[in-house]
């Protein structure tokens, strides 16, 4: 019996997270698995109204979950930062979801933006530091609102937390088993302290694993490589800030925002999993918007918890209709309702 904690969260989430739902419903009765759920209110509205976000007492109960399924966080009325830092970088912080999981795989060629790409040319996966670096918001401020301010955001990078994601990211692409190829992408000519440790680390943690191949790529040579031969990468590994612009970029060349899931990894604790797009505001309520990468993320939800073949079960569903069912990825435009959209994952497992 697994214990999923649900964060539907603002605008289209809970719509989105009610197709994955379903999806992961119909799932658990083709392989015989069983959960239960408990919805948390870490919304836009709850802060309007009270104040409050995720509190200690929060995380407390969280860490009882076997996991977490997150919709989108992100109210208009709010102002940015304050829901995004009270909710998403608090839960990654206070659950020490170290490691930011995001596949970039492309499952019909109609949608790729890129001309002549096929699905065998984009299928890698970017491990992504999740927990330090410049989203570790320290810095300061100094003669502030003069002109002569002088505003200092620090990269704080550990050994400690460099080792531990690099070495997951070994061990994924040995379990990936594909090409068995890592790629370090960094800015090793500019940062040099920082890219120093990562670079120093990761060659030392690669004595340990000869079966794998590495390499590494400045992180804007990455982001042309992306676009003109992403067939080279396998699996990439990067700090907390690079894996956060890359990663977008993936999700266009894999079709968008609509198939993009991701998750907010703790290997010994409460993961977290998620569609990477925002929470859409002037599509709530409208069953439009594209519940794929929702649906995607239950997924990766279930292959985590080690319901594997569930997992496969739902990404291959998924490919079925996207290759065969719908008009275009976009909100609005797939040709079925977000509702008919889940409908059809579900009956395709």
């Amino acid at each position: 019996m697994y214990k999923i904690a649900v964060i539907g969260g603002d605008g289209t989430g809970p719509e989105v997270v009610r197709e994955g739902l379903k999806v992961m419903q119909a799932a658990s009765k083709k392989f015989g698995f069983k959960y239960e759920t408990k919805d948390f209110d870490f919304t836009g509205q709850r802060y309007l109204k009270t104040g409050k976000l995720v509190d200690d007492g929060d995380i407390e109960e969280l860490k009882k979950y076997n996991a977490i399924y997150l919709g989108a966080v992100g109210d208009p009325k709010v102002k940015p930062g304050i829901i995004e830092t009270g909710v998403l970088l608090k839960l990654r912080f206070a659950l020490d979801q170290y490691i930011n999981l995001r596949p970039v795989k492309l499952y019909s060629s109609t949608y790729c933006p890129l001309k002549d790409k096929k699905p065998e040319d984009i299928d890698f996966v970017v491990v992504r530091e999740n927990s330090e670096g410049l989203y570790k918001g320290m810095g300061e401020f100094q003669k502030k609102g003069t002109k002569d301010e002088v505003a200092i955001q620090i990269s704080y990078n550990t050994r400690g937390g460099v080792e531990r994601c690099i070495r997951y990211a070994f061990e994924y692409t040995r379990k990936r088993n594909k090409r068995k190829k890592l790629t370090l992408c960094g800015k090793t000519n500019v940062l040099t302290y920082a890219w120093d440790l990562w670079e120093r680390t990761f060659n030392e943690v690669a004595k340990e694993y000869p079966d794998v191949t590495t390499d590494y790529a400045h992180v804007d040579a990455t982001t042309m490589w992306f676009v003109k031969n992403p067939d080279w990468f396998d699996v990439i590994v990067t700090d907390n800030m690079f894996g956060d612009i890359i990663t977008d970029l993936g999700a266009m060349i894999q079709g968008g925002m609509g198939i993009a899931a991701g998750g907010n990894i703790n290997p010994q604790g409460v993961s977290m999993f998620e569609p990477i797009g925002g929470s859409a505001p002037k599509y709530t309520g409208k069953n439009v918007i594209n519940p794929l990468a929702a649906i995607c993320a239950a997924g990766m939800m279930l292959e985590n918890l080690g319901e594997v073949k569930a997992g496969k079960a739902i990404e291959d569903a998924v490919i079925k209709i996207v290759a065969a069912k719908l008009k275009s990825l976009a909100a609005g435009k797939m040709g079925y309702s977000t509702q008919e959209v889940g409908d059809l994952v579900a009956a395709n497992l």
